[in-house]
């Protein structure tokens, strides 16, 4: 249930950036909804946790969201572009979702978010 991944880079240590397309087949957009298929913020989370816990935070498992603000709806078809950054300091990844304008402008936040990791 990941999106596609069209191309991923760490410029530093604790950061990620990747750019994802969301192909309309993805199981999430089943009944969510029916007229307008839209992404669930549980996916967007979950998708974080996926690329943190893989690249940045190994070992660690998610605690609280701290603060989530989804912004746009992410519909099939769109391209993304997710950051993630990982304090391990604070134990807290901050992340963000730039979805990509169709017609060729700037990109727009879709979502952002702060979550709190433990051991």
């Amino acid at each position: 249930m990941k999106p596609i991944e069209i191309h991923r880079e760490q410029p530093a240590q604790n950061e990620v950036i990747v750019q994802l397309y969301l192909d309309p087949d993805l199981d999430w957009f089943q009944g969510h909804f029916p007229i307008q298929p839209l992404l669930p913020g549980v996916a967007q989370i979950d998708w974080v946790m996926h690329y943190a816990e893989t690249l940045l935070a190994s070992g660690w498992s998610f605690a609280s969201i701290e603060m989530v603000k989804f912004q746009l709806p992410l519909q099939p078809g769109d391209k993304l572009l997710l950051k993630i950054k990982w304090d391990d300091e604070k134990y807290l990844l901050t992340f963000h979702y730039d979805v990509e304008a169709q017609n060729g402008s700037e990109s727009q936040t879709a979502s952002q978010g702060k979550i709190k990791l433990c051991r």
